[in-house]
């Protein structure tokens, strides 16, 4: 019996292919998510109450990882709905999740930054606001959104995270982009989109109804390990093609690129370079997940930290692993292909608020305070 790294793995000649067809300017064909689907990796971190996988937090770091490596747009998509349909499945209240779930797990899309205000109205929150980067959005069965509650009594607003049928949601477009270019991750308004509060759960205190103790990671450190995930697959992708690439031979040379000491010494560097960052990000997702299942609580901000910082890593040596194979790879980086596309996507999912240095201020504080 294949485990779920292998199962993902055996998709990639598929997705590989059906998203070097996707057109410009436009998402990857849908059928790479039924080709997931049909696979048995929907919801490899969503609670198995709720028709989700629940895989323990390495699988489900194995499964992303090759999703991505397949095509990055296709990893990106397909972990990002994953992660929202386990924020959901685990933090709302049985009523809620009985409805988002109704027919399995649901294809959830959107942006949880709290780009819209919400006044709460009955048992429903009243919501507007204008959103970005709702990656998948385009096929996706459900919107999500991030926005400030303002309570009826005039109280202090809270933060909550809401999900809505997706043709409630005005979509907008603008995707021009240098990587991740068949993410769709467009630009959405909603305007008066009335919420059932059953449908939303408070960001900064979650309650844990369903699922593991990779469920009380917590928005932040979760998502966080999806982003390395994604990273981690993309990276080996672009390494992998420069593997090839070093066996031409350059115009006027005696011997192939890969050939040369220089050139053997650049991806030894590389090679190591990522095999040190994967290891950090499964080391720190394992300490995170045990913490969780040891505490029965929420993770500790400091190793949340930890996580997160594990995340920037690898996203930021992506970027400048791919500089350095551009370089290294000659003519073949210029082509229309898997390499260019590679370094394309490091790129853009290099400007992602996970890969910034967010999180590192917030590692360096906690080190700090640990020393003293």
């Amino acid at each position: 019996m294949s485990t779920p790294q292998q199962a993902a793995a055996a998709l990639f000649d598929e997705l590989d292919a059906l998203g070097a067809a996707a057109p410009p300017g436009a998402s990857f064909d849908p059928a790479a998510i039924d080709r997931i689907e049909a696979a048995g990796l929907t919801g490899v971190s969503v609670p198995k109450e709720l028709g989700g996988n629940e895989l323990p937090l390495l699988d489900v770091i194995d499964v992303w990882s090759e999703l991505a490596r397949a095509d990055g747009s296709i990893g990106w998509v397909a972990f990002a709905i994953d992660s929202a349909a386990s924020y959901f499945g685990s933090y709302l209240g049985d009523d809620g999740a009985a409805e988002v779930f109704a027919d399995g797990v649901p294809r959830l899309a959107g942006q949880f930054a709290p780009n819209g205000a919400g006044a709460e109205d009955g048992d429903a929150w009243v919501v507007d606001g204008s959103y970005q980067f709702g990656s998948g959005l385009t096929i996706a069965e459900l919107a999500g959104c991030g926005f400030f509650a303002s309570p009826a009594d005039g109280g202090d607003p809270g933060y909550r995270f809401g999900v809505l049928p997706v043709d409630q949601a005005q979509i907008q477009g603008n995707w021009h982009v240098l990587g991740l270019q068949a993410t769709q991750s467009v630009d959405y308004q909603l305007t008066g989109v009335r919420i059932p509060d059953r449908h939303t759960f408070d960001f900064f205190a979650p309650v844990c109804h369903r699922g593991s103790a990779m469920h009380r990671l917590g928005v932040l450190p979760l998502t966080a390990v999806g982003h390395a995930a994604w990273a981690l697959g993309v990276t080996r992708r672009l390494l992998d093609e420069l593997r090839t690439a070093v066996t031409r031979t350059r115009m006027g040379a005696a011997s192939s690129i890969g050939e040369s000491d220089p050139s053997l010494i650049t991806i030894a560097r590389l090679e190591s370079t990522y095999a040190s960052g994967r290891a950090w990000v499964r080391e720190a997702s394992e300490q995170a997940e045990a913490e969780c299942a040891e505490t029965g609580e929420f993770l500790s901000v400091s190793t949340s930290n930890l996580v997160r910082q594990a995340c920037v890593h690898v996203n930021q040596t992506g970027v400048d692993i791919a500089e350095e194979a551009y370089r290294l790879a000659g003519t073949v980086a210029l082509r229309d292909g898997a390499f260019q596309r590679a370094f394309r996507d490091l790129h853009a999912g290099g400007q992602h608020f996970f890969a910034s240095n967010a999180a590192s201020i917030d590692w360096a504080k906690t080190l700090l305070e640990q020393g003293t």
